[in-house]
């Protein structure tokens, strides 16, 4: 009997989890107008589709990627293409959340830091950097 209610409760959590993580996601992307801001920045008006489909494929390669564990063993050369790529949309993802939430100018105004804006801008940008780079390099696990 506990097998049974067990056997039903673990998939309706995970796609109740799935749902929540998902609707999250596409919120935190039309809040920030990542898209529409992209393809105004990239002069693509007509293809908008193409970074829409490009975010919904690559969503559903890693989720399955992620689900069913595939490993692609690559020489560390090509994975460089793919962790620029995902680093540019990280980096993409942390600039609209903070140009929609005007962190950069609150912080500077409370602070008294006009003068060191660039110099702040250049230490988030390169902390970021610096950050990914020991994870990915020296924290995960081979």
């Amino acid at each position: 009997m506990i097998e049974g209610v067990r056997l039903l409760f673990v998939p309706v959590v995970a796609l109740a989890g799935g749902f929540a993580v998902g609707s999250a996601f596409v919120a935190l992307l039309i809040v920030l107008d990542l898209i529409p801001r992209l393809v105004q920045l990239t002069r693509a008006h007509r293809r908008s589709e193409v970074f829409e489909s490009a975010l919904l494929a690559g969503t559903v390669y890693w989720c399955c990627a992620d689900f069913f564990g595939w490993v692609v063993l690559l020489p560390k050369a090509v994975l460089l293409v793919p962790a620029i790529l995902q680093g540019v949309f990280v980096g993409m993802m942390s600039a609209a959340l903070t140009e929609v939430l005007n962190v950069i100018p609150i912080l500077t105004k409370q602070l008294r830091l006009h003068r060191y804006l660039f110099a702040l801008l250049i230490a988030l940008a390169l902390g970021k950097m610096a950050g990914s780079l020991i994870d990915w390099l020296i924290l995960q696990p081979r």
